[in-house]
């Protein structure tokens, strides 16, 4: 069965964590600092605060910004629900945005429609890990302040330079099957010194100075710190930051074998007209391919059929607007049309040349025996209708 999504570690990743088993010190301490450096110089910004989930990030950058009750943050509906759920914890509104029918990010002309004096924020999501159009968004925005969600787009490249260096504070996961995998784990980038400093104290319960800091410098009453405001522990461990360095150092090579098995993918489907592809990369446009994503009218048949063949699927994302918790009071008519359409194909850098042509003769041959007979059935239905 090949896998949706899976991760690319070895001995290197294995060393590493010995390494950090045997030094004694795992929690909070050398190794994240140094993942933060190395990680802030990758991005090309001033700062990166590890954390133990984008969640956390996100969460962390609303409170950075001082977002606060009944203050509105514009969010797309077509993204993991932590996007919208930080917004929610913060006793703020989320106000979903549709997103673009071919790339799947933010739709600028909603987030135009939706703008108003109550925004204090927009999060836009690279989707896929294909760039939003930041340059436009910007101009939009008006000087609203920019969060990127960036989970999906580590390595990721707008115009040229790093995603996730455009905004106010960018976010990014590195969950077990991202781009960058440490098992678990997050990131908030900024070039804002006093975002960093207090990133880092509300990482910590909102203490001034880690175990690690305190012990590493000879003064008197070294245990002694000071805590003036409230925060919720949620940073990295020297565990996973171990694993973080030795993927960042691979992330280009493993990321370019993603675009070698997307452009498998485009060669082999691109002439088939009942599949819809993501749109390809460009000048200004370069994906971390973390999602490969089709359209197909008859996705749930498509699904079943990989299924029996060893290919398992996904469907990212149900829009977020329609889950209960948020009244499912919202229309946004495309995201709407591609939920029922969206099929996830297997992509990591560990997937062959060879399981990459299996899916897509997979998917031909069931657009060649099965979908002509669909087709024909459901013109019959509208036929009858």
């Amino acid at each position: 069965m090949l896998n949706v999504f899976k991760p690319d570690m070895g001995e290197e990743e294995i060393r590493a964590v010995a390494e950090v088993i045997r030094s004694g010190w795992i929690g909070l301490g050398p190794k994240t600092a140094e993942f933060e450096r190395q990680f802030a110089e990758y991005i090309g910004v001033a700062h990166a605060v590890a954390l133990n989930s984008c969640t956390a990030a996100l969460d962390l950058s609303l409170k950075l910004l001082e977002i606060k009750n009944a203050d509105e943050v514009l969010v797309p509906t077509m993204t993991f629900v932590s996007t919208a759920h930080t917004v929610a914890y913060n006793l703020a509104y989320p106000i979903f945005v549709d997103v673009d029918k071919q790339t799947k990010n933010l739709d600028l002309s909603d987030v135009e429609r939706k703008l108003s004096r109550r925004t204090k924020a927009i999060i836009p999501v690279h989707y896929a890990g294909r760039p939003v159009d930041l340059d436009a968004l910007k101009g939009i925005a008006r000087g609203v302040p920019i969060i990127e969600d960036a989970a999906h787009a580590c390595g990721a490249r707008y115009k040229g330079k790093r995603v996730g260096s455009f905004g106010n504070i960018a976010c990014y996961s590195f969950h077990a099957v991202k781009n960058l995998a440490m098992g678990d784990g997050g990131a908030l980038t900024t070039d804002n010194n006093e975002f960093n400093e207090r990133a880092k104290r509300l990482r910590w319960l909102g203490i001034d100075k880690g175990t690690w800091d305190r012990t590493a410098v000879d003064q008197s009453y070294w245990w002694e710190y000071y805590v003036n405001e409230i925060g919720l522990k949620c940073h990295l461990n020297d565990i996973a930051a171990a694993i973080g360095l030795v993927q960042l150092a691979k992330l280009d090579k493993m990321n370019e074998r993603r675009r070698q098995i997307k452009n498998i993918y485009n060669e082999g489907l691109r002439d088939l007209e009942q599949v819809t592809l993501p749109p390809d990369d460009d000048g200004d446009y370069q994906s971390s391919w973390h999602i490969y994503s089709i359209c197909s009218d008859h996705r749930d048949e498509l699904s079943v059929f990989l299924q029996t063949n060893g290919i398992s699927t996904g469907v990212h994302y149900k829009p977020i607007h329609l889950y209960k918790c948020y009244g499912n009071i919202t229309h946004l008519p495309t995201a709407e049309w591609l939920f029922s359409r969206l099929l996830t194909l297997p992509m990591y850098p560990g997937l062959s040349d060879a399981d990459a042509w299996r899916v897509v003769e997979c998917i031909r041959d069931f657009h060649k025996n099965y979908g002509t007979r669909l087709d024909e059935r459901n013109s019959r239905v509208r036929g009858e209708d």
